[in-house]
């Protein structure tokens, strides 16, 4: 176990104790020591589970998916049809300085300039999508989890605080702190499972897929243009892979 997961683990138990001895607290107070107990509790409970080069990367991923632009199918198909445009026109040498952010974009178009066989292009598509899928369930497992710790960790805090009550049966303004307290860590553990972790993940799930899709419409391209060096032919094989209604728009 590496150093930032052992003390990941004892900064989110130290956190979740540290909430636990501050007591129930008043007013604002309360809130922020139910949150405490909660957050502190599921980083140690992840961490445990996993490594924490894994939770990093997969709120890093999280993130990007959730703020990245939703490209449409029918511009990967624009796209691989102007590159059957660019070889055609300048041949398809012309294609290994295309200049694109997209690596796998990039690796397509070096395929096709170094005239790679067909069956080489399948290899490196299925390897792309299989090292795709396996980065991508890797987060969506973090987030899954997560989803299960923290309402757990929620209704242990409210057991954790109820076993205090008996302590201040006599002062009905700590119990009622405490009942506070108590009943809070349970609201947002199942706050952050429903409306932030399963979201995540779900998220993921579509852009996972959405990702495996795009590769497949790039190298089918790539064949495509290696096949037969047409525009019209590239796009009347890429576009089995839009709806109706982007096969319209694409025209």
């Amino acid at each position: 176990m590496d150093i930032a997961t052992l003390s990941g683990i004892f900064a989110g138990f130290g956190v979740a104790l540290g909430a636990v001895f501050l007591g129930p607290g008043t007013g604002k107070l309360a809130y922020l020591v139910s949150l405490m107990f909660v957050l502190g509790g599921t980083c140690a409970a992840i961490l445990l589970s996993c490594p924490a080069s894994d939770v990093w990367r997969a709120f890093r991923i999280g993130i990007r998916s959730l703020i990245a632009k939703n490209i449409p199918d029918r511009d990967a198909v624009t796209v691989m049809v102007d590159l059957a445009e660019t070889s055609q026109k300048e041949g398809i040498a012309a294609l290994e300085n295309i200049r694109t952010a997209n690596p796998v974009l990039k690796k397509a178009a070096r395929l096709i300039a170094g005239n790679t066989d067909p069956d080489l292009i399948r290899d490196a598509l299925a390897i792309e999508i299989l090292a795709l899928r396996r980065r991508h369930n890797i987060c969506i497992s973090v987030f899954i989890r997560l989803a299960l710790y923290a309402p757990a960790i929620g209704m242990l805090g409210t057991l954790a605080w109820l076993v205090r009550m008996p302590a201040v049966f006599n002062s009905p303004d700590a119990l009622g702190q405490g009942m506070i307290t108590a009943l809070m860590t349970t609201l947002y553990g199942c706050l952050l499972s429903l409306l932030v972790f399963l979201p995540a993940a779900g998220r993921l799930k579509t852009h996972s897929a959405q990702g495996e899709y795009r590769l497949n419409i790039i190298f089918e391209g790539a064949r495509s243009i290696l096949e037969n060096n047409n525009p019209k032919s590239v796009y009347a094989k890429l576009a089995s892979f839009l709806s109706l209604e982007e096969r319209a728009s694409a025209r």
